[in-house]
């Protein structure tokens, strides 16, 4: 999942069901469900280290497992209590949004909604390439490891009490509100922006300018209208005490099919010992897009180039470009005869350059296994001309860094990404 500056999400994440494969299909962003279906990660003793683990997700159990998605834990409370909390497992880890998203059928915790100046609540929907989250914006205290955001917006998606979606926030395709539909009991965006749209939500409905992702709702009917950035959903990394810079996305190599990878993200870059940058090459993005360059075959592609942990496959350009055919049964992936590989040159505004080389394989023989959550070699054609989604295989076997916007960093303030 990706959402550049301007506040749309640009490019979607696949959680592609392998039960795909037996005809049933689970494509976007959503899901909710209880919260023990995700097998539990071993508790940080850490109090900036968060445990994630690539599984096959909490929507196993209604029959379609996920492959290539980073899941953790978050607990939420009524804010300012110690004692009206929940623990929701099988939260996606995202590094192309920002804020926390939970399905309504996972949460059990009553909380306060938000309402704007005149009473009226406001609610959020949330698009994605192939569909739409909606639901009211609420408040909570998140917690990770030790780490704690107060009082912050997140968006409820599917309550029952919001069941009327404005016909404005179903135009991308389904509303996506369960745990089949969504894949996941919720999204933690920790990106590098610190609001979910920024000053594209926050100004006047009226001026024609504003992107439309708040809604007001006086009645059963809501409209659009002008967001605070004060008050928008918002990465609760950029609101801890400290540790509050940024993450480090940090999971082990993989190869072919595996059941599972388990992981660390670290909260803050440069703040402890365990989070020094090190020998990370910065490379730091428009801080109006998100994106930086990739260059691949000699053409240099500069409009949708980004590094997404909430992508389950490196999203690349199509068959004409890369040579390789799509599957014909997920046709969202490549099945590439034989492992092919690739190299790309990713470079940042400030002119730093590294290859990255990758593999892109059979996705009808990496996803065959219905138990295993891990396909090291899969990838899939772009949703445009010149999209580089470098979804989670990326992440395997290196630590991403993934600075937040006006944040000072021992690589200099983001917004950037490291690795």
């Amino acid at each position: 999942m990706s959402m550049g500056r301007a506040g749309k999400f640009s490019i979607a994440m696949i959680i592609a069901s392998l039960a795909a494969l037996f005809g049933t299909l689970v494509c976007g962003c959503g899901g909710g469900s209880a919260t023990t279906t995700t097998t539990p990660t071993t508790p940080s003793t850490t109090s900036n280290v968060q445990p994630i683990s690539v599984t096959t997700g909490p929507a196993a159990a209604v029959g379609s497992p996920a492959v290539d998605i980073a899941f953790t834990s978050v607990t939420l409370c009524v804010p300012g209590s110690t004692t009206q909390c929940q623990t929701i497992d099988g939260m996606l880890v995202d590094t192309g949004s920002s804020g926390v998203r939970v399905l309504a059928s996972a949460l059990t915790l009553s909380l306060p909604q938000q309402n704007d100046s005149s009473g009226n609540p406001i609610a959020e929907c949330a698009e994605f390439e192939d569909g739409e989250s909606w639901g009211p914006v609420q408040a909570a205290d998140i917690t990770m490891a030790g780490e704690k955001a107060s009082s912050a917006a997140i968006e409820v998606i599917g309550s029952p009490s919001f069941s009327n979606v404005p016909a404005s926030c179903s135009n991308l395709g389904p509303v996506e509100d369960d745990l089949a539909s969504f894949g996941a009991n919720g999204i933690v965006g920790v990106g590098n922006f610190v609001q979910d749209c920024g000053d594209g939500c926050a100004v006047s409905v009226s001026g024609g300018q504003n992107l439309g992702l708040y809604y007001a709702c006086p009645t059963t009917v809501c409209e659009v209208t002008s967001e605070p950035v004060a008050q928008q959903v918002s990465n609760p990394v950029a609101f801890f005490a400290s540790d509050n810079n940024g993450v480090i996305i940090e999971l082990p190599a993989a190869s072919g099919s595996e059941a599972s990878l388990n992981g660390s993200m670290i909260f803050g870059i440069g703040t402890q010992s365990n989070n020094a940058l090190g020998s990370a090459t910065v490379y730091t993005i428009d801080p109006n897009t998100g994106n930086f360059t990739t260059t691949f075959k000699g053409q240099t592609y500069t409009d949708a180039a980004f590094l997404d942990s909430g992508s389950n496959a490196i999203y690349f350009l199509d068959s004409r470009t890369t040579g390789i055919p799509t599957c014909t049964d997920l046709s969202f992936w490549y099945c590439a005869a034989s492992t092919t590989n690739f190299s790309a040159t990713n470079e940042g505004a400030n002119g730093a350059t590294g290859t990255f080389n990758f593999s892109i394989g059979n996705a009808d023989t990496l996803t065959s296994k219905l138990t295993n959550g891990v396909a090291a070699d899969l990838g899939g054609p772009g949703f445009g001309p010149g999209t580089f989604d470098w979804g989670l295989p990326f992440f395997f076997g290196r630590n991403v860094y993934t600075a937040i916007e006006g944040r000072s960093t021992p690589g200099g303030q983001g917004p950037y990404w490291a690795y």
